[in-house]
């Protein structure tokens, strides 16, 4: 019965449109729930959610508030189906159990969901020091290996392209990765960045299951660097150097595979990272924190680098924003000085 309940879900699932790695991550969560309160869904009680989560979330491996937050929600959409009467379990359980299948995740008993938490405290921003500390490391390393006649010296120069890239358009790491020759087209409103006005990124993260979305994202005056950088890497003397460049249109090719593995890059950044002594929470996630972060301390709408970064919400983006306290004093010094030299805005009903 129970594996009948499952199937009927993931059939709701389908039809709404959610990938089949979701619809499977699911069901495994509510067939490790079931196997640990050793009981059906027509008798599951709030309590028995309770006991799970706590268990999860205090033993020898505690889960993380994301995935304890996902099992949750799981659970509860899986109850919410169950007890729907347009699918007639509930019916069908009291003829059968004498019992109904009820709700039994409520917001007094489900992990809290704030953007407060969104961000662990010390996956911030990298500081402008800090990424040219890194970018130099990177620069200096692909000297260093082809100076030495070293095969490494493609593959760091692939990675230090790739990083810069990641930085200057605000990627998460597989929407990176997954790009190809052609995601890349001009701006007819800026002719001078050519081919390299605009990217595609068609492995944007989705929502609910739903599979990867597309954006575009519009190459800025800030990042106006990152042209010439790509006109060099889609030429003979870049990405043409690898032997397997020719077998797909990946930006980023292996040395063995049409395109690196989505693990190589972050292993990669991690090494350099530790290389030049930055602290071990700064991921490659944190060149998108510091995209975001560096556009809004240089005057963009945040409206606009929310499109940008392809987030659904404008309060997301701003937890992704850590400013300087550079920034944060000449905030503060323009509106002391625009009061002194326009003194009605501070008074304004005198």
């Amino acid at each position: 019965m129970f594996d009948a309940m499952l199937d009927g879900w993931k059939a709701q699932m389908l039809a709404r449109g959610l990938t089949t790695q979701t619809i499977e991550g699911r069901c495994r969560v509510l067939r490790r729930f079931q196997e640990y309160a050793s009981t059906f869904p027509w008798t599951w009680r709030p309590v028995d959610l309770d006991d799970y989560m706590a268990e999860r979330r205090s033993g020898e491996k505690p889960i993380s508030l994301t995935t304890l937050r996902s099992d949750s929600n799981a659970i509860a959409m899986f109850c919410a189906y169950l007890s729907s009467p347009a699918y007639g379990w509930g019916a069908f359980c009291e003829q059968t159990f004498g019992d109904v299948p009820a709700q039994i995740a409520f917001d007094w008993n489900a992990p809290r969901h704030t953007t407060d938490d969104a961000v662990p405290p010390r996956r911030r921003a990298f500081k402008r020091n800090e990424l040219q500390k890194l970018f130099d490391y990177m620069d200096d390393l692909v000297d260093r290996e082809y100076a030495a006649g070293s095969k490494r010296w493609l593959p760091a120069l692939r990675d230090s392209i790739a990083f810069k890239v990641c930085y200057a358009y605000g990627l998460r790491r597989r929407e990176v990765t997954m790009l190809d020759l052609h995601d890349f087209g001009p701006n007819p409103h800026v002719p001078s960045y050519g081919e390299f006005g605009a990217v595609t990124i068609r492995w944007a993260k989705g929502t609910a299951g739903s599979g990867p979305r597309r954006r575009t994202v519009l190459t800025v005056p800030e990042f106006e660097w990152v042209v010439d950088l790509l006109r060099f890497w889609i030429c003979e003397e870049g990405r043409d150097r690898f032997h397997t460049a020719d077998r797909s249109a990946a930006l980023w090719p292996s040395e063995r595979a049409d395109r690196i593995a989505l693990g190589s890059l972050g292993d990669s950044f991690a090494a350099a990272r530790d290389a030049v002594g930055l602290s071990g929470e700064l991921g490659l996630h944190c060149l998108r924190h510091s995209y975001i972060t560096h556009l809004i301390e240089a005057g963009y709408d945040p409206a606009f680098v929310q499109t940008q970064v392809g987030h659904a919400y404008a309060s997301v983006t701003s937890v992704y924003t850590s400013v300087g306290d550079d920034f944060k004093q000449k905030t503060i010094q323009k509106m002391i000085a625009r009061r002194i030299t326009r003194p009605e805005e501070a008074n304004p009903d005198g």
